[in-house]
């Protein structure tokens, strides 16, 4: 019987999903703090952007503190072992800014759609290979789909050339047996790596994500601290000392990570990553997580519940990028002065 471990790469996306934390305003050299402390213990991919990838940085989804080129240049000065990632999201972000992201020093991509729309990931996916880029895949919002729908889904991105393919639970709606039946149905289907990105708006992220590995996910995602929209992400420092507990080998040291989390990435906090009323209902709801934050300001203005907003969201089916209709919906409950209905139950 062979006394090896089973391997699982943690990737660290504190400085991409966490931005949306802090409304985007990490400046270059904090991002440098942050991504030497990671680089140091071990984390080989950290994903480095604003909090909707790049070229997201406007009106419509909160101006950044910096350029995403300035933030790639701040973390590839700073690291020395670890590649830098850039999220990039089909519609906002173009192949002229993935180039700079390149010619700042990006090694590696993470082209996101929504879970039904892989055909969207083709251009992308093909050009950053063509380019010499690591590329992953992001299948967001996983939870709208059945496994084996997420599974032919998965199977173009694999067809494109996507090296890893990613379960997200961009709602934090699911539970470990949704995790991990989705994870299963993919490595039936493909044969690409496969990575897991969890929200915890449920308590569950850590769980989802041991369950993801359990059944094939060799890349799991998380942030210092859970930085990240709305309950956060999965925290990377627990992850690592949870996969460790479990008998996995992450090659990473637990204490840099810790030291990271504490006394770098906690003190830039404007408050604790938790889970309130609004997060939790979102996953409920299986609503988008960046979602949370205008819900907030939407059912202050209009003098309606955020859960109400949300559960009238979800009943609609709302997905990323609809983030238009947070208004239109607390609008039209505070003209009728109804709650909303329940949605139908999501497949977690």
């Amino acid at each position: 019987m062979s006394d090896t471990k089973p391997k699982v790469t943690l990737v660290d996306t504190s400085l991409r999903d966490g931005m949306s934390s802090v409304s985007h305003k990490f400046t270059p050299d904090q991002v440098a703090e942050i991504s030497s402390g990671l680089d140091r213990a071990g984390i080989t991919t950290i994903e480095v952007a604003h909090g909707i990838g790049l070229g997201a940085s406007s009106i419509q989804y909160g101006f950044a503190a910096a350029t995403d080129a300035e933030y790639v240049r701040a973390a590839v000065k700073a690291t020395s072992q670890a590649d830098i990632a850039v999220l990039y999201v089909p519609g906002i972000a173009t192949l002229a800014e993935l180039q700079g992201a390149i010619d700042a020093g990006a090694k590696t991509v993470r082209v996101a759609v929504h879970c039904t729309e892989a055909d969207c990931a083709e251009q992308p996916i093909v050009w950053a290979r063509e380019q010499g880029l690591n590329v992953m895949s992001f299948l967001m919002m996983s939870h709208k789909l059945e496994p084996a729908a997420l599974a032919e889904q998965a199977a173009k991105l694999d067809s494109y050339g996507a090296q890893v393919i990613y379960v997200v639970d961009s709602a934090g709606a699911m539970v470990p047996s949704g995790a991990g039946a989705r994870v299963a149905a993919l490595r039936e289907r493909i044969s690409a790596d496969i990575g897991f990105h969890a929200h915890n708006n449920l308590g569950v992220g850590v769980a989802n994500a041991l369950t993801a590995a359990e059944q094939g996910a060799t890349y799991i995602d998380g942030s210092l601290r859970g930085l990240g929209a709305s309950a956060g992400n999965a925290q990377t420092e627990v992850l690592a000392a949870a996969f460790e507990r479990a008998g996995w080998d992450t090659g990473v040291n637990l204490y840099p990570l810790i030291d990271t989390a504490e006394h770098v990435v906690a003190p830039l906090m404007t408050e604790p990553q938790i889970v309130d009323e609004t997060a939790l209902i979102l996953g409920y709801a299986g609503v988008y997580s960046t979602f949370f934050h205008p819900t907030k300001r939407a059912a202050k203005k209009y003098g309606v519940k955020e859960r109400d907003i949300l559960m009238e969201l979800g009943r609609r089916g709302v997905i990323g990028g609809q983030e238009d209709m947070i208004i239109d919906v607390a609008a039209e409950l505070a003209g009728r002065g109804e709650h909303a209905r329940l949605p139908e139950p999501v497949s977690a």
